[in-house]
């Protein structure tokens, strides 16, 4: 089937209708572009609003296809926007008698948990991807397109959908063909495809966008919470930036590629932008127009079978036509486009240098253009490719390649896979191979200031300070390790001499688990110094290899002699006698008593 008859049935077009002059006045001062308004004072989209956005296409790889996109361009409801301008008006439904079908004020309450899981989304996307600047507002505009905000707010307390929501059966009769590819696990149909949930998500895409949004450990597209944010994230996979008008028209487009669909999300993103308000779960007003023409089946319509008009018996019914074969049917194999992407080495925090890229052939070797192929990061591993995401998918140009966006390294060190598949067609995958490798530096530079010199039993008055480069750039987040050895010879821990202190101020001559700071620097915490007196070493290393030893210097204090006792005076005040003054007048006494005695 081709695009264009593709479009034609799933695209309903704008209402044909007669628009005042001041309503149109009114619209292009004050409402989305490229709106008008029928004889009821609902909003319509024009034909002359952008197109199909290439970005778009070439980013996720739909194409004129519809696997890739968030829905499988499902249909959806085409439901405008009142004109006059919304206020907190209480909703016309109640919880007795349920939602009701209606314009006015009321359009613009949101049931209270499904406005919690928009606001949640925006918050948790701030977070991870504030490039992305999504506005929970873009959220409540798909949502309401996609399901009518979930049938109105029909979930439980923890965000889950009361009934499933489902689109129709994409068995090609009327919308797109997508064999089953869940084996019924969200869609309960087990032959084809359907858009699930809120969020009417294919089972396809939900398989690597959904995500856990209420933490209860599971994704389920039927919550939504969970929905939200994978919807949110879908939206921001390749940094389109919410806040210009080409990234919001660039995700808008890659959620269903439907120049309608992008009007009618534009018109209920304005509408909400002007303000809306918080209304009981279950009293939401519901849609009642879809896209998918007179077949009324509809995106998020819950019906497990689309009604669709009763054709009068004829004698010979016409044979449906089988559809035409597509260059997906024709792919037998996958093969390495680029010999130099088969293994893949990078450092952590660094990009891969190589892309890797992928080739499809046909049995005879025969490449196929125009096939959408998906790259998926599998393993233990937070490698990421643009945009933060684990999945990507591109298309094969005329040689029948498709690469893949530039890979990342993330900071968990190991090896790990990068799977292409087919989109569309069971083929074996095709595998590569890639390492993630520790950061590392290959040169280190003693960037501190002044002589390494105290004196023994003192406290050095410089850190140690130094920088790590790896091919003369800066090595940032490398792990270090700093020992004072025993010689340059004997890397040994010495036991005597300078050291460092630990939390409780014992000495230390080991520092390990270091690491240098974004701008590759690193400094070491205060040295000591024992009574050992002498020139010592400290040698620090980083992985990598990167080494560097400096020197230490630790004196001996100075000693300053004692000088001699100062002579004393006597009580008298006159100085004493000197000792052989004292010697000599005792040997005269002892002379005189001994005379005497003789005598």
């Amino acid at each position: 089937m081709s695009s264009a008859h593709f479009g034609s049935r799933l695209r309903k077009g704008a209402v044909n209708t007669t628009v005042a002059a001041l309503a149109v006045a009114a619209l292009a001062a004050s409402q989305a572009p490229d709106v008008t308004a029928d004889d009821a004072g609902r909003r319509t989209t024009t034909a002359d609003a952008p197109s199909t956005d290439p970005v778009a296409d070439a980013g996720t790889g739909t194409g004129t296809g519809t696997g890739d996109s968030a829905t499988g361009n499902s249909p959806y409801y085409t439901d405008l926007p009142p004109l006059n301008s919304p206020n907190p008006a209480p909703s016309q439904s109640s919880a007795t008698t349920g939602p009701v079908v209606g314009t006015g004020s009321s359009e613009a309450g949101i049931p209270a948990t499904v406005l919690d899981a928009y606001k949640k989304a925006e918050v948790s996307l701030a977070a991870s991807k504030p490039g992305c600047n999504l506005p929970w507002e873009l959220l409540a505009a798909i949502g309401k397109v996609e399901s009518g905000q979930a049938r109105g707010g029909n979930v439980t307390a923890d965000g889950t959908t009361i009934t499933p929501i489902l689109g129709p059966v994409l068995n090609g009769n009327g919308f797109a063909n997508i064999s089953d590819t869940d084996n019924g696990l969200y869609d309960g149909d087990s032959t084809y495809d359907r858009a699930v949930g809120p969020m009417q998500f294919i089972p396809s895409t939900w398989a690597w966008a959904g995500r856990d949004g209420n933490n209860d450990g599971k994704k389920d597209p039927n919550n939504i919470y969970d929905a939200a944010l994978a919807a949110g994230h879908y939206l921001c996979r390749f940094n389109w930036n919410m806040a210009t008008d080409s990234g919001l028209r660039s995700a808008i487009l890659s959620y269903n590629n439907s120049t309608d669909y992008y009007n009618t999300v534009m018109s209920w993103l304005e509408y909400y932008r002007r303000g809306t308000h918080e209304i009981p779960d279950g009293t939401g007003t519901l849609p009642s127009n879809s896209s998918s023409d007179d077949d009324n089946a509809s995106s998020g319509s819950g019906s497990t079978t689309p009604s669709k008009p009763t054709t009068p018996s004829l004698p010979n019914p016409p044979t449906t036509p089988a559809p035409p074969v597509t260059p997906t049917d024709t792919v037998d194999h996958l093969e390495n486009a680029g010999a130099a992407t088969a293994k893949l080495t990078a450092m952590a925090g660094d990009a891969f240098t190589g892309k890797i890229s992928a080739r499809t052939e046909t049995k005879a070797g025969k490449a196929v253009a125009k096939v959408r192929v998906r790259f998926t990061i599998v393993g233990d591993t937070d490698a990421t490719f643009t945009g933060g995401e684990s999945v990507a998918t591109a298309q094969t140009d005329s040689k029948g390649v498709a690469v893949a966006p530039a890979l990342k390294a993330g900071e968990k060190t190991g090896t790990f896979k990068v799977r292409a598949t087919v989109v569309g067609r069971t083929v074996t995958a095709f595998d590569y191979t890639a390492t993630v490798t520790e950061r590392a530096a290959d040169a280190l530079t003693n960037t501190g200031a002044g002589a390494l010199t105290v004196v023994a039993g003192g406290e050095f008055a410089t850190q140690v300070a130094v920088k790590a480069t790896y091919q003369s750039a800066v090595a940032d987040k490398v792990a270090a390790t700093a020992t004072l050895v025993e010689s340059a010879g004997d890397t040994t821990a010495n036991d005597k001499g300078p050291y460092f202190k630990d939390a409780s101020g014992n000495p230390v001559r080991t520092l390990t688990g270091l690491q240098t700071d974004a701008n590759g620097l690193l400094q070491l915490p205060r040295l000591y110094a024992d009574d050992t007196a002498g020139t010592f070493l400290l040698r620090i290393t980083t992985a990598g290899g990167a080494t560097l030893t400096v020197e230490l210097t630790v004196t001996a204090p100075v000693i300053i002699p004692t000088p001699d006792p100062t002579p004393t005076e006597t009580s008298s005040g006159s100085a004493s006698a000197s000792p052989s003054a004292s010697a000599s007048t005792s040997a005269s006494a002892s002379e005189s008593t001994a005379s005497t005695s003789g005598s």
